[in-house]
């Protein structure tokens, strides 16, 4: 049986969410940075898993892990999204905790032997760290990000005793497993989901203000050509389109392999973790860790 208090948040997150999909003005007061904490500290909890600082290097990151972890050669880890960045189109978070940790989900969802952990993004589940919005805002992706990103894996793979990786990346949390791959010799399958691959486009897209501080995937990806690559993207997704991925690999037909899957009927958020155990299984073979 839940606590009360999990009871509790987690009703929170869900009139939340419906507020902003129906449009209601309660998007504009998310849960408080406490209680997306928590949130997630009992989605894990749940499963025994545990939250993990990682002193990494320029920036310290969160990841949760299991308090029994699998012994395997292969280490997955999900990557979160962008989190709660703006609380709306001109007023930014004040902490990018999501409010809806899908890659959470996604990795306690994880259905293989592989060992698993889970990394947060700069900033998210750390209270105690001086933050700076530019690192969930036209920062998100820049060099000291891929750098801590890539730092806190290799404190991973340490803990776990594993030689390898597999790199599940959510939304801008794909952006970031990319660019990390591209510069790691251990990487042995690179997977996103609803990912943002195309920065560039995904500015032009929705008529942002450009990232001006971030590193753009695209050029990542054309280091990436030796590794196995799928992109799951979903038919409903507004946020980031399947437009952009499909249109990226058209681009690059020929030169990277990239495996694109469309599930019609799923956006940018609904419903990856729950059909995640099934959407790994569906992994072709010499995607296989």
């Amino acid at each position: 049986m839940r606590k009360p208090q999990a009871q509790h948040l987690g009703r929170v997150l869900r009139l939340w969410l419906m507020g902003c999909v129906l449009g209601l003005s309660a998007c504009a007061q998310p849960p408080t940075q406490t209680e997306r904490q928590a949130r997630a500290d009992h989605l894990a909890a749940d499963q025994a898993w545990v939250p993990h600082r990682l002193n990494s290097q320029p920036l310290a990151l969160m990841a949760y892990i299991p308090q029994r972890p699998s012994a395997s050669d292969t280490l997955v880890v999900y990557i979160e999204g962008d989190g709660l960045a703006w609380y709306s189109a001109t007023q930014v978070s004040s902490n990018p905790t999501p409010s809806d940790a899908v890659a959470l989900r996604m990795a306690l969802a994880h259905p293989g032997p592989e060992a698993v952990a889970y990394l947060a993004r700069p900033c998210q589940f750390v209270s105690d760290a001086p933050c700076d919005a530019r690192y969930w805002t036209d920062a998100r992706f820049s060099e000291e990000v891929i750098a801590s990103t890539s730092d806190a894996l290799d404190h991973l793979l340490r803990q776990s005793a594993s030689n390898r990786l597999v790199l599940v990346g959510y939304s801008g949390g794909g952006a970031v497993a990319a660019l990390v791959a591209a510069r790691r010799t251990d990487v042995a399958a690179l997977i996103t989901v609803a990912g943002n691959l195309d920065v560039q486009g995904w500015v032009q897209h929705h008529r942002l203000t450009p990232l001006r501080r971030s590193l753009d995937p695209v050029s990542a990806l054309h280091a990436l050509a030796h590794v196995p690559q799928l992109h799951w993207v979903g038919g409903k997704d507004r946020t980031v389109p399947a437009t952009l991925t499909l249109d990226l690999a058209r681009r690059l037909q020929g030169s990277v392999p990239m495996d694109v899957r469309v599930l019609a009927d799923l956006d940018h958020g609904c419903c990856w973790a729950q059909e995640w155990p099934t959407l790994w299984q569906r992994w072709p073979a010499r995607l296989q860790p």
